[in-house]
């Protein structure tokens, strides 16, 4: 079946996330932007990889978002990307015309899409993008509980020098400071990590999956994370492409569940071809329920501010 993802936003995330799409060989791309010339010459330049890297996927660059029509998905990278010392909030009056604009344009071209939302700060516009384009809340999502997921992962696999790929756990809440590591679910094997690292330790592990993203900004200096970011999307839509039902931290509208309600933030729901098909309310500590809610607010806080 032919499928079709498009990018919007050709800066690093979204080339490479196109890059990541059309080696796997999962869809054609169209990697679109506002930059005469860009989105062109690096779809030309990826395309011209394809004979050695083996994919037949076609990619094409664009200054057109009339070009989404018929996209089975379309990701959002556009925006301006953390600077040191920007919160959240500056970020989101500065994306949250961005995204209205282009939601606007893109649910007129592809209707039946499902959005994945990567621009920052993510549930945020997540929500945004779900309010301004109509699609039912299952077909809007936000990429950011992958991504705290893995750099969790990575981190605790470095400190106890084993493999990530053994490490189960999951990440929940905002993509941001207020995010929600859910320890009670966080195993080596079946082996609770609290048993193998001790806990003023993994509370500093935990710090520092909480500010991932500007430990890697403030190292830059100019621009943000993108390799990472780039794989995290591409799970999800590989689950989406192949209606795999893989369960996944995205984050979701809520409508009741975990007491919280009219707010979208990173949950565990399956994906496949229809989008969101399920969130699970999986246990969580009074502590960690509380910080799940905390985060929720924070998103909620931040959006009515908004005034868009």
């Amino acid at each position: 079946m032919k499928r079709k993802v498009s990018v919007i936003g050709a800066g690093f995330v979204g080339t490479m996330t196109a890059q990541r799409i059309v080696e796997k060989n999962l869809a054609d791309v169209v990697l679109l932007d506002i930059v005469e010339g860009l989105p062109q010459g690096k779809a030309l330049d990826i395309m011209q990889s394809a004979p050695v890297e083996g994919f037949d996927r076609k990619i094409t660059g664009s200054n057109d978002f009339a070009e989404t029509e018929h996209s089975d998905i379309v990701v959002f990278t556009a925006g301006f990307p953390r600077t040191p010392g920007m919160n959240r909030e500056e970020l989101a009056m500065k994306n949250g015309g961005i995204v209205k604009s282009v939601v606007e344009t893109v649910a007129r071209h592809a209707p039946d899409c499902i959005i994945i939302m990567v621009t920052n700060p993510l549930d945020v516009m997540t929500h945004l993008a779900w309010k301004t384009s109509g699609f039912p809340a299952k077909r809007v999502m936000g990429m950011g509980g992958v991504l705290d997921s893995a750099r969790y992962r990575a981190f605790l696999a470095e400190e106890l020098n084993v493999s990530a790929k053994d490490i189960e756990t999951m990440v929940l809440g905002s993509h941001g400071d207020t995010m929600v590591p859910v320890d009670t679910h966080t195993t080596l094997k079946g082996i609770p990590i609290s048993r193998l690292i001790e806990k003023e330790r993994l509370d500093a592990i935990i710090e520092r999956t909480k500010n991932g993203g500007a430990e890697i900004v403030s190292l830059l200096k100019s621009g943000s994370a993108w390799h990472a970011p780039s794989s995290s999307v591409i799970a999800m839509v590989d689950a989406i492409l192949g209606d795999s039902k893989r369960i996944l931290p995205a984050s979701a509208y809520l409508t009741g569940q975990y007491g919280i309600e009219d707010v979208h933030i990173g949950v565990p729901v399956k994906l496949g071809a229809s989008g969101i098909e399920e969130i699970y309310e999986t246990a969580l500590s009074n502590e960690e329920l509380k910080g799940l809610k905390r985060s929720a607010d924070a998103v909620r806080e931040t959006f009515e501010k908004l005034q868009i």
